[in-house]
């Protein structure tokens, strides 16, 4: 079994800043890539940033330049470095890390962290 857990989420007034975290363990034998999703009340999930085992990143357009996805692959663990928050990235963010047992790629979620920017 596999273990995500966020944190970091808040409540923070527009243009400020935030870090959030995010630890997998449990039975993890490969992480190919750990990101960042979010959802907005209303809204789908979708793509804020993700980080391969080789550090390649991933942004989605409406946060390219305000954050900086980071990870620490001994302690399987990812950051999201959030500035210059907008109302519009108020959501709760899930943490996603995708492991490789075998020829066999899985997902995993943690519970999500709200984030809420004020105007």
């Amino acid at each position: 079994q596999v273990q995500v857990v966020e944190s970091g989420g808040g409540l923070v007034q527009a243009g400020g800043s935030l870090r959030l975290s995010c630890a997998a363990s449990g039975s993890i034998f490969s992480i190919n890539a750990m990101g960042w999703y979010r959802q907005a009340p209303g809204k789908q999930r979708e793509l804020v940033a993700t980080i391969t085992s080789g550090g390649g990143t991933n942004y989605a357009e409406s946060v390219k330049g305000r954050f900086t996805i980071s990870r620490d692959g001994a302690k399987n663990t990812v950051y999201l470095e959030m500035n210059s928050l907008k109302p519009e990235d108020t959501a709760v963010y899930y943490c996603n890390t995708n492991i490789m047992r075998g020829l066999t790629k899985y997902d995993y979620w943690g519970q999500g962290t709200q984030v809420t920017v004020s105007s």
